[in-house]
Formats: C-alpha cells, sequence, structure tokens
C-alpha cells in the first residue's frame, strides 16, 4: 500500500508511546452537577497529553470520535508545539509562530501534528466504533492517506461532502470554495456487514407505508408484488391453496420458488387481490436507510446555523469562527444508532458535540456520554460555558426545550504532573493509588477499568483481578514509605499472595518498590514481581 511521507516522520513515528501519562485533576468548581457515576468530561489541556491520560479507562470503549482539527488554511490558526525530544525536532520549536502560508514546510507540520493523534484516537475505539473527522481542501488529501496508513485502508468507509456556506464570494478569483469534508473511517468494518442490524443507516420513518395489521404478532406490514426484478427465470407456480400465479409480461419472479413455498406456509402470502402479494413487515426491513455522500442542506444545515446557535446562547458576542451545526453532528451520531455510547471529541473547539450530545439524550431518552478536550484558554470561558448553559437552561432563547435545560453534569477537568520515573525517584510528583494502579493495570494487561476507583481491596494490596490475573500493589505516594522497609515485598507477604492465587487458580503480578526475594523462588510462586518505579516505561 502506498504511504505518505513528510519531514520529521521519523522523528514522530513513535511519537505517542513516549507521551507520558498524566492523571486527570477534577475541578469541582468548573464542573457542572458532577456526578459520582460515570461521568460526561471537558479536559483543558493538549489533546495529546490528555488522551494519553484518559486511555487506563477508555481505550477500546469509545463508540463514536469526531474531530474538527486545524484545517491548515494558512490563516494563522494554529502552532505547532509538541514537546518531541529530538533536536532537529527542536528547530522547529525556537521559534512559536502560527503556521501561515509563507511557512514552506506547513503541510509536513500539520502531518506531524496530526499523526500521533490519530495513532492514540484508534486505540480508543471499541471494535463497532467509528471516527468522523471534518476537513477542507487543503488537507483532506493528506489525511486520506494518513488515515489509510493508520487505520487500514479496508475500514475506510466514505468521505462525505457537505456545503458549509450559502453565500458565494464574489471576491473569489476561481472557484467558490463552500465545502469541507467529513472522512469515515471503522475500527473494523467487517463488524457493520455481519448483520443487517449493524449496517451503517440514516434514521428515516418508514411506518407510514405499513397500514395492514393482522393482529397476529408480526406487527403492520405493506403489500408488494411478487415480481418486479430480473432475479429469476419467469416461472408459473401453483399455491397449497390451488391458486395459480406466474408474472405478467414483461417482469420476473422476484423470489425463488422453494422462498415462495417458505412464505406461505408463514402466512406471509396475501391472497385477497386480483393476484397474490407478500406481505412484507415493518419488523422485518432495514431501519433506516443508506446515507448519501453528498449531505443535504436540510439535513445537516450550514455554518451559519452555527453561529446562530452560539449567538443564542451567548448573546452578540458568542461568536465562534465556523462552528458546526448541532443538526450536523447529530446526524453523523445517528447514523451508528447507539442511545449509550461513549463519544469522544479532542478537538472540542466551542463544544458543538457535547451539546449534541445532551440533546440526542433528551430527545430519545438515551444515555451517551461525551468526552471533549480543548487546550486553549476558552476550554472553560466558551467550551464548557455553553454546555453548562445548555445544561441548566438559556434565558432568552425562543427554542423551549433548550429555555428549559437539556440537563446532564460534566466533570471538568485539567491534567496533573506527569507519571515519570524521575519525578518518583525524587519525591517531586507522586501519583495516587487509583491513578497508579489504573496506568499499570492498562500497562501491564491493557485493560481498561472506566469509573472505577482503583483501590487495596486487602492488606496485600490487591486491586484487580481476571480471569488468569490477581494484581497487587504496594504503594503509597510517600516517598518516606517508599525508601522505607515496609514498601519492600518480603517472604510472609509473598506467601500470603501465593496462597490467595493459588486458591483461584489464578497467577500473581506483584508491583512494589523492591523485593527480598530473588525472581526464581518468585516464579515458583507463581508470583511476578515488577519493581516501581522502572515498570513505568514497559509501554
Amino acid at each position: 500500500m502506498p504511504t505518505l511521507d513528510f519531514k520529521g516522520k521519523h522523528h514522530i513515528y513513535a511519537h505517542h508511546l513516549s507521551v507520558p501519562y498524566r492523571p486527570l485533576e477534577p475541578d469541582e468548581n468548573r464542573s457542572c452537577n458532577p456526578s459520582s457515576e460515570e461521568d460526561n468530561l471537558i479536559i483543558h489541556g493538549d489533546n495529546l497529553n490528555a488522551l494519553k491520560a484518559l486511555l487506563p479507562r477508555y481505550a477500546n470503549r469509545v463508540k463514536c470520535i469526531y474531530i474538527d482539527p486545524p484545517y491548515n488554511t494558512g490563516n494563522k490558526d494554529w502552532i505547532y508545539k509538541d514537546d518531541v525530544s529530538n533536536p532537529p525536532m527542536q528547530e522547529w520549536f525556537e521559534v512559536q509562530d502560527w503556521v501561515d502560508n509563507e511557512d514552506m514546510e506547513r503541510h509536513d507540520k500539520w502531518l506531524c501534528m496530526m499523526w500521533p493523534r490519530l495513532h492514540l484516537l484508534k486505540e480508543f475505539l471499541a471494535e463497532d466504533g467509528v471516527i468522523f473527522i471534518s476537513i477542507d481542501d487543503n488537507e483532506v488529501h493528506h489525511l486520506r492517506m494518513l488515515m489509510d496508513e493508520i487505520f487500514e485502508e479496508k475500514n475506510f468507509f466514505a468521505v462525505l461532502t457537505r456545503r458549509a456556506m450559502h453565500t458565494v464570494r464574489n471576491s473569489s478569483k476561481d472557484f467558490n470554495h463552500n465545502a469541507d469534508y467529513t472522512l469515515v473511517y471503522a475500527k473494523e468494518k467487517s463488524w457493520f456487514s455481519e448483520d443487517k442490524s449493524r449496517y451503517i443507516r440514516y434514521v428515516v420513518d418508514k411506518s407510514s407505508n405499513y397500514r395492514h395489521d393482522d393482529n397476529d404478532g408480526r406487527g403492520k406490514y405493506k403489500l408488494d408484488p411478487l415480481s418486479a426484478r430480473n432475479y429469476y427465470e419467469p416461472y408459473t407456480f401453483t399455491f397449497e391453496n390451488g391458486v395459480i400465479w406466474s408474472p405478467p409480461s414483461g417482469r420476473y419472479p422476484s423470489y425463488s420458488q422453494e422462498t415462495l413455498r417458505r412464505m406461505e406456509s408463514e402466512g406471509r402470502i396475501d391472497f385477497s387481490g386480483n393476484e397474490p402479494r407478500a406481505k412484507r413487515y415493518l419488523s422485518d426491513v432495514q431501519e433506516g436507510q443508506p446515507p448519501d455522500v453528498i449531505l443535504s442542506p436540510e439535513v445537516v444545515g450550514f455554518n451559519k446555523e452555527g453561529t446562530s446557535e452560539l449567538r443564542d446562547i451567548f448573546g452578540e458576542g458568542g461568536v465562534f469562527p465556523q462552528p458546526k451545526p448541532v443538526k450536523f453532528i447529530k446526524f453523523l451520531f445517528e447514523l451508528l444508532r447507539s442511545k449509550d455510547a461513549i463519544i469522544l471529541d479532542s478537538f472540542a473547539g466551542s463544544g458543538t458535540t457535547a451539546h449534541t450530545v445532551l440533546a440526542l439524550n433528551k430527545e430519545d431518552g438515551g444515555n451517551r456520554k461525551f468526552i471533549l478536550i480543548e487546550c486553549e484558554e476558552y476550554a472553560d470561558t466558551i467550551t464548557a460555558e455553553r454546555v453548562r448553559r445548555v445544561i441548566n437552561g438559556v434565558e432568552n432563547t425562543k427554542d423551549k426545550t433548550l429555555k428549559e435545560g437539556l440537563g446532564g453534569s460534566f466533570t471538568y477537568c485539567t491534567l496533573g504532573a506527569p507519571i515519570e520515573i524521575e519525578a518518583m525517584l525524587t519525591g517531586e510528583s507522586l501519583p495516587s493509588y487509583s491513578d497508579l494502579a489504573a496506568h499499570l493495570l492498562f500497562t501491564a494487561a491493557g485493560v481498561s477499568v472506566g469509573d472505577e476507583k482503583l483501590e487495596e481491596k486487602n492488606d496485600d494490596g490487591l486491586f484487580y483481578s481476571d480471569d488468569k490475573n490477581d494484581y497487587y500493589l504496594h504503594y503509597q505516594p510517600d516517598l518516606d514509605y517508599l525508601s522505607s522497609d515496609e514498601a519492600i515485598l518480603k517472604q510472609e507477604h509473598a506467601e500470603r499472595i501465593r496462597d490467595a492465587s493459588h486458591q483461584n487458580g489464578k497467577k500473581a503480578i506483584v508491583y512494589a518498590a523492591g523485593n527480598y526475594i530473588g525472581q526464581r523462588e518468585l516464579t515458583k510462586m507463581g508470583i511476578t514481581f515488577c519493581q516501581l518505579p522502572y515498570v513505568l516505561h514497559e509501554r
């Protein structure tokens, strides 16, 4: 498969692996109705660091990702500032200037920015997950090749085209560039073709065509001719009740003779008219219809509607450049037909994704969850503030539902200090027990624990169990403790762990600052020892 080469690619190829883990630090003052359950999240911080922080709890759990990254228009809309510890790359960071048309390497910088983020985003998607990425003409060709390489070409669904602006720019020297695009890729596209209930579908109401009902428990149906398409060679068929049928001149049977015989036995043939007809039940029909790749403005709206929505919430001062309308994001989310999806947006902007999730939940009683990440300073004043207002109600809006408030909650978070060897050795930064346990579990086993708060379940430090292993962490966020004899795995302690794990038919993985037992002896006991803090860099 052809791949895309660009300056800096070999330096950032594995950069996503070297990004340190940072714990999320909730800010109660900026949160809105925070719940003890698995809450919605709005995170203020660099999205590369925030994504890495979320992995231990959300890897392989996200149904839908929507991102609207910088379009790299050359109009100074972003700065490339990733902390890549490589001398040639650092030359790009000596002057933190906006990327504009004068920058001859602006496409290379954009690709270097997107590469590690897309790699991390892929790790979040569940088996049935889908990612939507909005972009325009400046980078759509590069993004397509990048996605083919990272997500694999076989998982490509479509490039959706949307007319973003309804106006004509008379100042244009050539074409009126008023469209943008949304690339659609699956984590595993084959999952969607295994059953018709999994197909990507645009939700439409087909019930008006289904008016008949025999009250036999199968629900409403409509009547279709037995002939229409050129499926089978013409034949004459005699039903069990003696009715003889053959397709009219110029038409062909839609069903095989075996299928007709089965349909008759199941009561799916109607004989009340001039000729037999098939009963097509609404319950058997695929929900919705395949969406067009050319999106209708009536369905997805224009950007001006997104601007109007923001002004409705914030007043005339609530202008954000080219916000996507709720109608468009709603269309994308509804294609997946999941009312309990976790939805991630790592370029949150004005917060349209969260607004849409809350509106959909209000509309259909769903339990979708959102995770927003925004690095800019307006994360609180625009992104989170918009979500606060639509949750609690917008006073002066004409929209009755919005005025009453959509309900919901979110926890506002920032990023804590990195979980790093050097910081732990000096005691400069010691993570909480729960944060360290979640990080180690993901590093060792690739397990995402969701909202489960990992704590010691017994005096030996057991914090998690699966079908094969018990996981122990002998740790307190205190340098004096970690430097003391109490933090060391001793014979008596190891024997208790051995006995408990053997009783459950499992092996034990033990994290501690040190041990007084050789690994050969521990192996006989069914224990794998991992020394803190050096084990932190296994993944």
